[in-house]
Formats: structure tokens, sequence, C-alpha cells
């Protein structure tokens, strides 16, 4: 039995070694600097918005690639009392409007709308609603998941939840909507993905078997649904032809984004905080992306030839591809 799993190592160790060979390394071409580590991050009209573990969502202008602006939150009392920065969980723009989720006070978690300068308040973290991600439906409705794996579905005009779902027991991870918001796509620790009608939240499909533990993101772009997972696994998903495949890496996936014509898959892929991108039909690696200094956090295509990487450091590289 030990001769078999020793075999089986040397094979996985000569498998990653032959897929990567032909992998092409590239430095960033151009990097930004943020007001902290990077928690999230969505492109909208040329601007960037980022958010940070420092109490601020910065605006970045990617032609210029210049920081135009900041959005400052305010800092918050720990545990202890000591004041420290509150972390922003997520942020979404739509028609000007910026919803921000960020850390509160004694665990609870603030949801806002900024717009015009002013605060609007969502969700108080007195409300001790345990938020980690939300996103805008449409100009008056977000959805919002919370670590125990609700989703909700909250009418901003009438202040209240109108729809929500128990998606599983297994503890939120992360969850994305279609390009046409119809669908969402939610993952969690248990390795299942689920995807969900994004007003009746019916559930229209689940996929399972690719990943065995925790997945940290999932994206999904027309056909394709690519997950980043704790086991070390990238799964891909392919909804026409309803076939199914996982790339292994030698780490934990933390972060993973398809390309928007879905030819391309990048994927955190190892200890030091490469991106390997990946041909999503031949399965082939194609480039490393090099010099990440934290744990990565997002990978964001801003069209087939260009990447944004953010991690845990306040730097965001920007990777040109061939």
């Amino acid at each position: 039995m030990k001769l078999l799993k020793d075999f089986l190592y040397i094979f996985f160790i000569l498998n990653l070694f032959i897929s990567n060979i032909n992998a092409k390394d590239l430095t960033p071409s151009s990097s930004l600097i943020a007001s902290g580590g990077v928690i999230d991050l969505v492109l909208n009209n040329d601007k960037l918005y980022v958010s940070t573990a420092a109490s601020s969502v910065d605006i970045f202008d990617i032609k210029t690639q210049e920081k135009i602006d900041s959005i400052k939150m305010p800092k918050i009392k720990d545990f202890l009392g000591d004041i420290i920065d509150s972390k922003i969980y997520s942020v979404d723009i739509l028609n000007d409007n910026i919803l921000i989720l960020s850390q509160g006070e004694k665990g609870g978690r603030n949801l806002d709308i900024y717009k015009d300068g002013k605060f609007e308040s969502i969700i108080k973290d007195t409300q001790r609603q345990f938020i980690a991600r939300a996103k805008f439906l449409d100009e008056n409705h977000i959805i919002y998941g919370l670590l125990s794996n609700q989703i909700y579905l909250y009418d901003i005009k009438n202040k209240k939840i109108i729809k929500e779902i128990q998606v599983s027991q297994s503890k939120f991870s992360n969850f994305k909507l279609t390009q046409d918001k119809t669908k969402l796509v939610v993952c969690d620790e248990s390795g299942v993905i689920n995807m969900l009608d994004s007003k009746n939240f019916d559930i229209i499909k689940t996929f399972r078997y690719q990943n065995l533990d925790n997945v940290f993101q999932v994206d999904i772009k027309d056909n394709l649904i690519l997950t980043a997972g704790q086991d070390r696994r990238a799964a891909v998903y392919n909804l026409d032809t309803k076939n199914a495949y996982y790339k292994e890496y030698s780490f934990l996936v933390y972060a993973a984004a398809l390309s928007p014509s879905t030819k391309l898959a990048a994927v955190a892929s190892d200890e030091e905080n490469n991106v390997t991108i990946f041909d999503t039909s031949s399965q082939a690696n194609l480039y490393k992306l090099t010099q990440n200094k934290a744990t990565l956090s997002n990978i964001l295509f801003l069209n087939e030839n260009e990447i944004i990487v953010t991690s845990d450091d306040k730097q965001i590289n920007y990777y040109k591809i061939d």
C-alpha cells in the first residue's frame, strides 16, 4: 500500500511538472497601490473599485492607472475596545450607487449604499447579520449571503427582505451572479456548487464531485463555471455539454476567474502566490503570472489580454498576455 501511495505521489508531481513546463512566466507590466490588503474588487466603466482591509474603498482609473478617489469608512472598536480599521468585505456599483459591506463592531456587519458623498444605511451591525458578500441585483434589489449559507433578496425601496433560502448546512464561501444577473452560483465548504434563479431562489442545478472540500471562489461566464478549491483543485463545468473536469495544483487554490470569452481560466496555483492561466478546452497551461506578494484574493480579466491580480498585500498587479 505504501509503495502504491509513493507511486501515485510521484506520478502527481511529475504530471504537474509536465503540464507546467510549457507555461510562459510573466511579470507584472505595472502595479497599483491600494490603501491596504485587497479583499474584493469590481470594474465599471474603466474604473476599478477596490475594497481593502484599511477602512477604505479605493477607486482607480484603469486607463491612467491612477487612484482617483477613496471612500473612507469609520474605524471600529474591537472586542478589547481598541480602535482598528474596518475590513471592507465586498463592494459593488450600479448607476453611481456603491454598495459597501464592512466590518462592524462585536463581529457584526454594516451594509451601506454610498452616493454623492452620502451613506444610506441598509443593514447595521447591531442587527447581528453576519454577511459575507453582497451585490446589486438591480437598482432596487440586493442579494447577500450570510456565513450560515442563507441567501437573501432585499428590497431597497421598501427596506425589507422579500426572499430567502438556506442553500445548505455547510458554511458559505462565495457567490457569483451571471452576466445577465438572472442566475447566481453559490459555493460553500461542502465542495458542491448550487445554481439558483436570482429572483425566486429556486435551485436550478447542482454541480458536484469535482471538488471534495471547501470551494473558496466560483466564477461563471456564458456556459462555463470555474471553481477555486481548498482541495487544490480548480474545477470546470460546461453547462452545454454537461462535461466536467478538474485540474490539480500543488497548493490551495484561493482564487479563480474566467476570461470574457471563457477560452481562458486563471487560478491561484502554488505556494509562491503565482497564477496559472490555462486553455479551458485543451486544459493546457499557457502562462504563469508571478511576483504576487501575499495570499491571492482576486483575479480579474479586463479582457482576453489584460489581467489584474490582487492579494492580502497593497500591491495590485497588472499583466498583459500575448
